[in-house]
């Protein structure tokens, strides 16, 4: 309780920072320009989320059905949206990944197999950001779409960072004896300064726990044309998700091109990944005014930018909890 604490605390300080900075230069404008957003446009933004949820969706139900074959597809939605939470409340996003490996557990997945499960998904999700982030950096190169001088440091340390994020997570579920030696030390380590009892027992469950991961992974990786598949749908939910700024902008009358778009979003993203405060906040909403302060007058900019994180963060916060508390009942 007392973490959760903290992690509602940074969301509303670092919201009352984006507001108050967002809104101290042209509050009217700003205000005004939210309230007038073309509502068949904003419907679409709406629509493009509620597309990439699905997507996500989708690929915890195609690796599950590798686990548990009447896993249902309206799990995995619900897991997914429930993930949100645990995902926009916590800092680097880490708490969604814990959340998936307890829903599925609940699911009648075992515990091992989940793990293999949400870490396959993650590599996949982190395969079609990369491969996102590169075109957009090949794309702007080439082209010169937008000026990234400024933020090109952090757009190339995101860019490394998610890169590595995959090489790592490759290797614990491919390696089969220097990842169980490596945590075999921890243990060893942990155990002579008191921290955890009976080492050798903590070794043994270890092993066995290693040991079902490592199949489950080997299930998951042999399958190459699955895990393409799903690196594609992640590609696709992705580029959805990164079209809701461009949906807002033609709602308030901006014509800009949806390959900048992309790139620019492809950016922020990559620049918003390493921002320890849950959600990436302050790091998102500085690369989405920077970037596109090229298209829009700047209270504009910021207008469009409250309604995109609203969007793509708060409403899904907000969603989560409700389908976490509806459950929650439902189970009372």
């Amino acid at each position: 309780m007392k973490k959760k604490i903290i992690s509602f605390m940074l969301i509303l300080l670092a919201a009352i920072l984006v507001l108050y900075f967002s809104l101290k230069d042209d509050y009217n404008t700003i205000i005004n320009t939210i309230l007038n957003i073309n509502k068949i446009y904003l419907i679409v933004a709406f629509i493009l989320l509620f597309l990439y949820y699905f997507l996500r969706s989708l690929c915890i139900y195609i690796i599950s059905k590798n686990f548990k074959s009447d896993y249902k597809m309206k799990n995995a939605i619900r897991m997914v949206l429930e993930t949100n939470f645990f995902h926009a409340i916590t800092p680097f996003a880490t708490g969604g990944q814990p959340y998936e490996v307890y829903s599925l557990n609940k699911s009648g997945i075992k515990v091992a197999d989940a793990i293999s499960i949400s870490v396959g998904n993650f590599i996949t999700y982190q395969v079609a950001l990369v491969s996102l982030g590169l075109i957009a950096i090949i794309s702007n190169m080439l082209f010169k779409i937008i000026e990234a001088s400024l933020l090109k440091g952090l757009i190339i340390l995101g860019f490394i960072i998610n890169f590595l994020v995959i090489v790592f997570l490759l290797w614990i579920s491919i390696s089969k004896k220097t990842d169980k030696n490596i945590l075999y030390v921890l243990i060893d380590i942990l155990g002579k300064l008191k921290l955890i009892k009976n080492p050798q027992q903590k070794k043994e469950k270890l092993k066995v726990y290693l040991t079902d991961f490592n199949k489950g992974s080997e299930l998951l990786f042999k399958n190459k044309q699955k895990m393409l598949l799903l690196i594609i749908y992640h590609l696709v939910s992705l580029l959805l998700l990164y079209l809701i700024p461009y949906a807002l902008f033609m709602g308030v009358g901006i014509n800009v091109k949806i390959v900048d778009v992309v790139v620019i979003m492809s950016y922020v993203m990559l620049i918003g990944s390493f921002v320890p405060i849950p959600g990436g906040t302050g790091g998102l909403e500085y690369g989405f005014v920077i970037f596109f302060t090229k298209y829009i007058v700047s209270s504009k900019v910021n207008a469009m930018m409250l309604v995109w994180r609203f969007i793509t963060y708060y409403f899904g916060l907000i969603l989560g909890s409700i389908v976490l508390n509806i459950k929650k009942e439902s189970k009372e």
